[in-house]
């Protein structure tokens, strides 16, 4: 092992390799002070040229950092990701068919890396399938130079299967918190765990370059061993930024380390609007021991809304960067989070994800069609990605997408309980066809899994390949506000309900009792939902 510098560091990276970049969202455990070296060496040389950028979770501070380092004309070749929408300068490249453009599932990608890493043929998996990650649509290709098949169709035993195929790697940026003479790395200062190990022991099978990026340095041997999560062995190269922050936003939060847990009143609270109408709706889908996901967009606000109602330690909320427990963060530090029980490295958290073990997600849509076909990925100007949306979507138990009913201009306003549109929104969500289906609804009802749409005004549910409205807010119009905003006629249920004043008063609705009676009502002969088989 070898202590080097940034710009040292960039000179390894030559033109054409595969380089694949650690980390998560907004900096977290981002090699940020490496990957701007490299950066500057192509301002500077012209080089290196034709890279293959991999990374596993979308990077960014949706301007200049992270995977957008790499976002100029020469420099990339190809990008497999699951989310290009941290680093917006990478989404005209793919649109214009300047790069060859991948998104594949993140716990695809997170899980790919250990079978890389032993050698394995690539990832066998049933996330994807009747998406548009299957090779029947568009096998995640987002530019029509991706011609490479990177998945494949295959049957085991009677049963469908993808089979993601394995790629090269020739030099991986990691990041830690300090590292010892030996290259030994820990992450105490980390906001994420990601996939560090995987990812160094499959540049090691691919004959591949690691680079670790740390804060610090420390003598050889007094790291704590079981504090390690990169041993030496796997380390070539060090290079020490003392500068090096947790977040892009966030300087250090012990918090997000896990070093204490903050009081439950420290929790931002979210601001009495849509957003948080619509998050306190999906929120009365919680029931007690559930075991839930928390995905990005509104759903995140899902663990404010329980940490002001006071019933967080009712249920486990999770999301897929491994937390397990406590509250996901939102805003800009998504994808940590604070007062959590465990945290697990990411690969681990998809295995229990695709396993079953989700009795409930929240997740978010962009589009949805007649039958309840979602598409968060690609729409309008905006190539997005799917993140872990296909593996959590397709493996839980019960899905709750929440979002605004219409988007682009929406105002609301609420007085005694009910609800009143004061602007509508520009674009339809509700649509005729959508562009790529990220979550197929009749796959969904042909294996047993149940989901429901929660907006601000409205709620609905696939019912016999149709989509149909169950509830109403308060104060809309079911014609003007509702049906006339879809692109497409659905079903209005028989017993259309009211949907809960409580939503839309300031006031907190105290869930806290609700989840009391819900769990009296299990006690009594109706359990709460369990781990799906």
């Amino acid at each position: 092992m070898k202590v080097v510098s940034a710009a040292e560091a960039a000179t390894l990276v030559k033109s054409g390799d595969s380089v694949l970049v650690s980390g998560s969202g907004g900096g977290h455990a981002i090699p940020e002070a490496c990957l701007e070296a490299i950066e500057k060496r192509f301002f500077d040389d012209g080089a290196p040229r034709d890279l293959t950028l991999v990374h596993v979770v979308g990077l960014g501070d949706r301007k200049t950092k992270g995977a957008a380092r790499f976002a100029h004309k020469g420099m990339l070749k190809r990008s497999i990701t699951s989310a290009l929408i941290d680093a917006p300068s990478m989404i005209p490249m793919a649109q214009n068919d300047e790069i060859e453009s991948y998104t594949l599932p993140q716990g695809v990608l997170s899980q790919i890396m250990r079978d890389m890493a032993a050698g394995r043929p690539g990832l066998i998996t049933r996330t994807g399938l009747h998406t548009f990650i299957d090779p029947r649509q568009l096998g995640g290709r987002q530019s029509p130079s991706a011609k490479e098949d990177l998945v494949e169709l295959m049957e085991i035993d009677g049963k469908e299967y993808l089979r993601f195929k394995p790629f090269p790697l020739d030099i991986v940026f990691l990041r830690g918190t300090t590292a010892d003479e030996d290259g030994n790395v820990t992450m105490e200062q980390e906001a994420i765990f990601g996939e560090m190990i995987s990812n160094a022991q499959a540049a090691r099978r691919n004959g591949g370059i690691v680079v670790v990026q740390v804060k610090r340095m420390a003598k050889r041997g007094t790291l704590p061993p079981k504090s390690v999560k990169i041993p030496g062995i796997l380390v070539d190269y060090i290079v020490v930024d003392p500068e090096q922050r947790q977040t892009y936003a966030t300087d250090y939060s012990p918090s997000y380390a896990g070093e204490l847990r903050v009081p439950m009143d420290g929790l931002k609270r979210l601001p009495f609007n849509a957003r948080k109408i619509i998050a306190r709706r999906a929120a009365m889908e919680l029931v007690p021991n559930a075991i839930c996901n928390l995905g990005a967009g509104i759903s995140t606000g899902i663990s404010a809304v329980a940490a002001e109602e006071g019933i967080l330690d009712e249920m486990v909320l999770t999301n897929e960067q491994g937390f397990i427990g406590g509250a996901p963060l939102t805003g800009v530090d998504s994808g940590a989070a604070e007062n959590y029980m465990a945290a697990v490295d990411q690969p681990y958290q998809f295995d229990f994800y695709d396993g079953g073990g989700l009795d409930v997600a929240f997740l978010s849509f962009a589009e949805v069609d007649p039958r309840g076909h979602v598409n968060i990925s690609r729409f309008g100007s905006k190539i997005v990605g799917v993140g872990g949306f296909i593996n959590i979507s397709q493996n839980a138990r019960k899905v709750v997408f929440s979002g605004t009913f219409t988007a682009g201009g929406l105002e609301v306003a609420c007085a005694d309980g009910a609800l009143s549109i004061t602007a509508e929104g520009r674009m339809k969500k509700f649509v005729q066809a959508i562009e790529q289906i990220c979550y197929n609804a009749v796959f969904a009802g042909e294996e047993g899994r149940e989901a429901v749409f929660v907006t601000e005004r409205a709620v609905l549910r696939p019912r016999d390949g149709e989509l149909e409205v169950i509830e109403i807010a308060p104060g809309v119009d079911l014609e003007r506000d509702v049906l006339a905003q879809m692109g497409f006629r659905p079903r209005v249920a028989t017993d259309l309900k009211l949907m809960d004043a409580r939503l839309f008063d300031p006031a907190p609705m105290q869930l806290l009792t609700d989840m009391q009676r819900k769990r009296e009502t299990a006690t009594a002969g109706r359990p709460p939902l369990r781990m799906a088989s």
